[in-house]
């Protein structure tokens, strides 16, 4: 197989995947209208992840983390006392 061949096929899917996130994206923002994305903080899993955010409220700021307000993950040894 020729290195052209090679190169064409493993950036097509690259470009089909982008090609579908731009269509996806232009159908709800005709729907929808123009949406505000920012960093949002999960505190049960303690994560963060990029998604649309409402107008009024402001994305996550990691400088304002505080690791001690996390809620850690029980242990094996807590549930093994709770029993």
């Amino acid at each position: 197989m020729e290195p052209q061949l090679i190169a064409i096929a493993l950036i097509v899917p690259f470009i089909l995947v982008f090609i579908y996130a731009g269509i996806h994206e232009y159908r709800r923002y005709k729907s929808e209208g123009r949406a505000k994305y920012g960093l949002v903080y999960d505190e049960e899993t303690g994560t963060t992840h990029v998604t649309g955010i409402a107008e009024d409220d402001e994305g996550y700021d990691p400088s304002d983390f505080d690791p001690s307000d996390h809620n850690e993950p029980e242990t094996t040894t807590e549930r093994d006392d709770r029993t």
